[in-house]
Formats: C-alpha cells, sequence, structure tokens
C-alpha cells in the first residue's frame, strides 16, 4: 500500500521526530511504499496568499501552487499524520497543509449544494500526536485536532478506517511511558 505520511515538527531530534520514525521504519519494514512528506524539513509555506485564497473554488487551476503536493496526497491509499497538538491545535505548517492543499476539487467535490469527500483514494487513516496537557484537559477544551482528524479529514478521504493515536501529558510522562507508547505506535503501525 502507498502510504503518505505527514510530519509536522521542527525539531528534528525531538519526540516527534521519534514517533515519526517508529512509523516510516515499521510501515517500510512491512513491505509499504511510504511517501514521506515532512512539511519543515522540505520547506512547505503554510502561508494562504491572497490570490489563491481569491481562486480557491477556480477548479482546476487552484492546484497549481501546490500541485506537487496534491499529486502526491491524490497518489496516496492511506495517510499518516504526526503532529504535536500545540494550544490545542495543529502546529501552524500542518494547518497551512489543510489550508492550501485541502482544496475544492481535491479533499472535497461541491455539487448540488453539498460536499462530497475528494479524498477517496485514501482507504486507511491515523493520526499519531502528542499533547503537553492531559486527555481531561483537551476534552474540556473539546480536542479540536482529535475532531478535526476524525471528521473533517476522516470525512474527505471517504470516511476511511482511522486510528487516533495520541500521548497525553507529554509534560508529566517518564522514560517508561515514553518507550511505551513508541511500542504501541510500532503496533498500530504493524497493524495498519
Amino acid at each position: 500500500m502507498r502510504v503518505l505520511v505527514l510530519f509536522a515538527h521542527p525539531v528534528p531530534d525531538s519526540y516527534n521526530a521519534a514517533v515519526h520514525r517508529v512509523v516510516v521504519d515499521t510501515l517500510t519494514a512491512k513491505g509499504h511504499e511510504v511517501d514521506d512528506l515532512d512539511l519543515n524539513a522540505e520547506g512547505f509555506y503554510p502561508v494562504l496568499s491572497e490570490i489563491e485564497r481569491r481562486e480557491y473554488h477556480d477548479e482546476p487551476s487552484n492546484i497549481e501552487p501546490v500541485r506537487p503536493y496534491v499529486e502526491r496526497l491524490q497518489a496516496a491509499e492511506a495517510m499518516v499524520m504526526v503532529f504535536p497538538v500545540w494550544n490545542f491545535g495543529y502546529p501552524a505548517i500542518l494547518k497551512g497543509f489543510l489550508d492550501r492543499v485541502f482544496l475544492p476539487g481535491v479533499s472535497f467535490k461541491l455539487a448540488h449544494g453539498g460536499v462530497r469527500p475528494g479524498l477517496t483514494n485514501i482507504k486507511k487513516l491515523a493520526a499519531c500526536t502528542t499533547y503537553g496537557g492531559t486527555r481531561f484537559r483537551a476534552f474540556l477544551n473539546g480536542d479540536p485536532p482529535r475532531k478535526c482528524v476524525t471528521r473533517h479529514v476522516w470525512y474527505a478521504c471517504g470516511m476511511p478506517r482511522k486510528r487516533y493515536i495520541a500521548l497525553y501529558d507529554m509534560n508529566n510522562n517518564t522514560e517508561p511511558q515514553l518507550t511505551a507508547h513508541l511500542e504501541r505506535v510500532r503496533r498500530e503501525m504493524e497493524a495498519f
């Protein structure tokens, strides 16, 4: 299976980078074709420009500024998102990717006054993420990243099989807890 791994963390020796390595290494070892899209390493520019916003609904020319990313997304059969949760949201670079690449005609289609999924090529979806706060704090804040992955991105992909693999309370986790989470990620990717 061709898996797009969408990674959004700027520090190459962070815990999130360790999660990313486990995801890529495990999927590769299981024989998947991995397209490793490290947004920071590739220098993805996350800001939606004025002209991109004005031409947002102009299909298919709306994809021109981000065509290589659209092609990679459309070539995927599965997607794994690896990112930290900051201020109960995505890192700006990942939010910018969704704003600029999940376009009309790409991630959704407008038809007869309704919205239909556009990324039906993606049959499996997973998110591996970390939170500084506890699960309870995330719950009290509505947990926007979880909802965005398990509702918006999930729907855009035609409601694929989904997994949300989160490690909460990063600020207080011990080394054994961090190691156990990496093992959980490995097991999830082996079964992906």
